[in-house]
């Protein structure tokens, strides 16, 4: 069944994160043309709309610190674009990424053209937005919308608390590229290349370098794990405002030979990472409210079949089952996140059985098709 959709979202691939891949890959095998994508221009983006199928619209969308709010010339052009869409085509819904900006635009042209409006929630902005105006607005575009898709357990139960109605909340995980994350891809050039010898063991995170992700609790583990005789090396892809303090904390810690801060890779090598790696770490942790609202990172390390390790702090439990796919723990202790690393690397039966049925858990539940099927539930 086609779907006729426009859907309103600033994350939208080529830009790099979870919540773009993700709108991609639901919304191009939604349907075709008949979906309208309203985004942002970013560089890139005319080589990656040749290859998409849907109508994509671009549009130069900057915040100027000097307004208030700062967004207010996105708020403006997305709204212009989205209501002179929703009269030109005849369309069964609108779609918001997120609730701010794109959720208020979203519900303000659903109502003006009498169509039914859907935001996703993500988790992060639930538990962190405190400025007044600003969660006073989330909150009522939220409790306004039709249909609320939450990414994890944890999220849905946020959405409650703040007031909206739980039977609006549709739970829908993001998924993974089961074709592209899969094991026995070849690596081992990989390894070589940033020098982990025959014998020692590879521990690999993936994300922004920001600090709830708790990259710098596995450098601040790294010596532990060597005093323990596990020869360990840590690699770290993505960007982000901590590369500095990362960079200093392996250095302070005496292991800067053994951290390696890989910034982007290519999309190629990105799956092959994940093979080159033991263990797939992140050990995220709760800051001032600022939480992991699923993770997807968890899901391409499961379908390369590698055992993680997770903080237990916001939506990690959907990505990960604790004691089966993975382990979770308390990512800001730091004793707890060096043993638990350390249990993994020395039992390979274990790692051999949750890298088993972390693949298996992937490959049935969390298939890109999977997800569509959930998602075209909420648009019939």
């Amino acid at each position: 069944m086609s779907h006729r959709l426009l859907v309103v979202t600033e994350l939208f691939l080529p830009t790099k994160g979870g919540s773009a891949v993700w709108f991609d890959e639901v919304y191009r095998r939604l349907g075709g043309r008949e979906i309208h994508i309203v985004t942002a221009r970013v560089p890139g983006c005319e080589a990656h709309d040749r290859g998409q199928p849907n109508s994509v619209h671009r549009l130069a969308l900057e915040r100027y610190p000097w307004l208030r709010p700062e967004s207010l010339v996105m708020y403006l052009k997305l709204f212009g674009k989205t209501v002179q869409l929703a009269f030109r085509h005849r369309f069964d819904a609108i779609h918001a990424g997120r609730v701010l900006p794109e959720g208020v635009v979203a519900l303000a042209a659903a109502r003006l053209r009498g169509l039914p409006c859907v935001i996703y929630a993500h988790g992060e902005e639930v538990t962190t937005w405190t400025q007044p105006m600003k969660s006073r607005v989330m909150r009522a575009t939220y409790r306004l919308a039709d249909r609320v898709i939450a990414n994890s357990e944890f999220t849905r139960q946020e959405l409650v608390r703040i007031g909206v109605p739980s039977e609006r909340i549709t739970l829908v995980h993001p998924g993974v590229d089961i074709q592209r994350f899969r094991p026995g891809l070849p690596c081992e050039d990989l390894r070589r290349a940033i020098g982990v010898a025959p014998g020692q063991r590879l521990l690999l995170s993936v994300g922004r370098l920001s600090r709830r992700k708790g990259f710098d609790t596995v450098i601040r583990a790294l010596p532990a794990l060597r005093t323990q005789g596990l020869d360990v090396r840590y690699a770290v892809i993505g960007i982000g405002e901590d590369r500095d303090y990362l960079l200093a904390l392996a250095q302070e810690a005496g292991v800067a030979e053994r951290v390696h801060l890989l910034g982007h890779v290519s999309p190629d090598d990105l799956p092959r990472w994940y093979n080159a790696c033991d263990v797939f770490v992140m050990a995220n942790r709760a800051i001032n409210g600022d939480n992991e609202g699923f993770g997807m990172v968890f899901l391409e390390a499961a379908a390369c079949g590698k055992p993680v390790v997770a903080g237990q702090d916001g939506g990690t439990g959907a990505a990960v089952e604790d004691g089966i796919t993975g382990l979770r723990v308390d990512g800001s202790a730091l004793d707890q996140v060096t043993q638990t690393i350390a249990r993994i690397l020395r039992d390979p039966g274990i790692a051999r059985s949750m890298g088993d049925r972390a693949f298996e858990r992937a490959s049935r539940q969390f298939s890109w098709d999977s997800v569509v099927r959930r998602t075209q539930e909420v648009c019939a």
